[in-house]
């Protein structure tokens, strides 16, 4: 039962700009949800005005939408809008953009801009080619949203004073997270919005993309608001030692202390991955514990600090091992909060070669180009390696001189167009049905039986779409494309505008049962327990150098402040963690 504070009362009660602070479980979420009710059951609001919640993560807004429910009243919900920063600027710039220039405005996706900027080799030369993407095709960047909005707003006072008359209350969660340009464009939505800040620095794990330790103190000083701090309140994890153990991690005051909550164990390292198996006993036997004790209703997860690991211990539990003692580890099923880029991309290259193999006009040179965008895209928005960079380019070079007669120079950039060209002669050879969940596995196992590792990539980034579930929109789509042509004509763009909506739809998705992720994709999520791993190697660690202590310390408050009930830090024997206290 949420208890309301004398603290709490008063920002029901106090009106203008709030800044609230307050830890993980603090109540500043279900608070601000009140707030919005009483806002909206005051009467202040006129006809088609709305209080706008904004977040940042698509998970954290489903939370919000969910957590909705069950303190605010139907009727009152619908004046009360909740969407990510990305999905209301959008919004505004899909419709205004042209005031910034004449081309029409459209997205630039993680995975497209990484294509577009690959041969940008300094900093400045990819922002300057984000501008220059914008100005002369339209093409706009996540990263150049706020500054591009605000801009917008800066020409015209007259659709600032429009947006802010629809959205007189606007309510900023993670407030810590904001980066320059985004507090510009809050800065100015303040002018005629009441604004009211939700921020945690302690849980500033954004430094990466901007996000500032003096933001909180720009608020204050701009907008002079009333200020609350729930401090370390505790509605999440209420009962438990895990927001003690967060907060003295960050006082490094952890080290000398033993937790009820949080336990810490090693392991010894192993050849290969054998270390992993460990970890597969002991979750079946906290599955085993959770079920017993919560039925069905019940969720775990394992975070961990890199995307690799965390595809490692993934395919380790999607596996069933047998042990020389002759025991079996089995499988165990779990969900996995992948990045979105490479399963994108991989889901677009089946999609051109399931459009061009049902028309039969697949040509290596559009298998070769396909597989180009994934290798260089497939890391979202981060930069290509070398390799990849280099391999991209020397493919592409030969498909645009079009010197077929002549092998591409490197045997192993000849090994990819010869299976390329395997690739299109099977697609074209395909019986295709019209049932897109079979012609779609159809043409995925095309590429099942190719060893060369950027093939084998886009193979496996590929079972992580999950497109043909019955009534998806994709699968009504591709199905509608077959009726309409006894073929997939169009299917590649289809496929790219239904992914290109999940970078704006709220998740629904609820987490239970197991489930496989990295810290930075854990935020704004909670379990019942919460499995922190480490590995024992290169990329693998939360701790690289001394400079990497307060950046890990904020990465760990949070791994740890996801659970509910329990916390279990696992790190390697030999080399462990130097900001965890070890149980021995």
């Amino acid at each position: 039962m949420f208890q309301i504070s004398n603290d709490k009362q008063r920002v029901l009660d106090e009106t203008g700009h709030m800044l609230i602070m307050g830890g993980p479980g603090s109540g500043k979420t279900t608070i601000a949800l009140l707030k919005a009710k009483s806002i909206v059951e005051s009467g202040i609001l006129q006809n088609e005005q709305s209080v706008l919640f904004l977040s940042f993560a698509r998970s954290t807004i489903a939370r919000v939408e969910q957590h909705s429910h069950t303190v605010i009243e139907k009727g009152i919900r619908k004046r009360i809008e909740i969407t990510t920063y990305h999905s209301f600027i959008w919004s505004i710039l899909r419709s205004h953009g042209y005031l910034l220039n004449t081309a029409q405005t459209g997205m630039l996706l993680p995975h497209e801009a990484s294509v577009a900027l690959s041969k940008c080799k300094t900093a400045q030369e990819r922002e300057s080619e984000k501008q220059r993407l914008f100005g002369e095709e339209g093409k706009l960047h996540f990263d150049l949203f706020a500054q591009k909005c605000y801009e917008v707003l800066s020409q015209s006072s007259r659709l600032l004073q429009i947006i802010s008359a629809a959205y007189p209350y606007i309510i900023l969660d993670e407030f810590q997270d904001t980066n320059s340009d985004e507090w510009n464009l809050i800065s100015m939505l303040g002018k005629h919005s009441t604004l009211i800040a939700l921020a945690d620095p302690e849980q500033r794990i954004y430094d990466f993309r901007g996000a500032d330790p003096a933001r909180v103190k720009q608020y204050i000083d701009y907008l002079s608001p009333k200020e609350f701090d729930f401090g370390s309140e505790n509605n999440r994890s209420n009962g438990t030692d895990i927001v003690e153990f967060g907060n003295d991690l960050l006082a490094e005051r952890n080290l000398d202390k033993k937790y009820t909550d949080v336990t810490v164990y090693t392991y010894d390292v192993l050849r290969g991955n054998a270390q992993h198996l460990k970890i597969k006993w002991f979750l079946l036997n906290r599955i085993k514990a959770l079920s017993k004790e919560y039925q069905k209703d019940w969720s775990i997860a394992i975070l961990v600090p890199s995307n690799a690991l965390m595809i490692t211990i993934s395919d380790m539990l999607a596996k069933s091992q047998e042990l020389a003692d002759g025991k079996v580890a089995p499988s165990i099923e779990h969900d996995v909060a992948i990045e979105v880029a490479g399963p994108t991309l991989a889901a677009t290259f089946i999609a051109h070669l399931l459009e061009l193999g049902s028309q039969k006009k697949c040509c290596f040179s559009d298998v070769t180009v396909s597989l180009c965008e994934h290798i260089l895209g497939r890391r979202g928005d981060k930069t290509p390696s070398q390799s990849d960079s280099t391999l991209a380019t020397a493919l592409r070079d030969y498909i645009d001189k079009q010197n077929y007669y002549k092998p591409i120079r490197g045997s192993a950039r000849q090994s990819i167009i010869n299976e390329c060209v395997k690739i299109s002669d099977a697609a074209n050879a395909l019986i295709l049905s019209g049932n897109v969940a079979q012609d779609w596995i159809s043409v995925r196992s095309l590429l099942s039986e190719i060893t060369i590792p950027s093939i084998t990539q886009v193979y496996a980034d590929s079972f992580f779409v999950k497109l043909l579930h019955k009534g998806s929109l994709l699968n009504s789509s591709l199905g509608q494309i077959w009726r309409q042509h006894g073929n997939y004509l169009g299917a590649t763009n289809a496929v790219r505008e239904a992914l290109a909506q999940e970078y704006f739809a709220s998740s629904l998705k609820v987490w239970r049962g197991v489930n496989v992720m990295t810290i930075h994709k854990s935020k704004g999520k909670e379990f019942d327990e919460v499995l922190v791993f480490e590995g024992a190697f290169q990329g693998q660690r939360f701790v690289y150098s001394d400079t990497d202590l307060n950046k890990a310390r904020l990465q760990l408050r949070v791994a740890a402040t996801r659970a509910r009930k329990k916390v279990y830090f696992v790190t390697p024997s030999n080399d462990p963690c130097p900001l965890l206290h070890i149980n021995r």
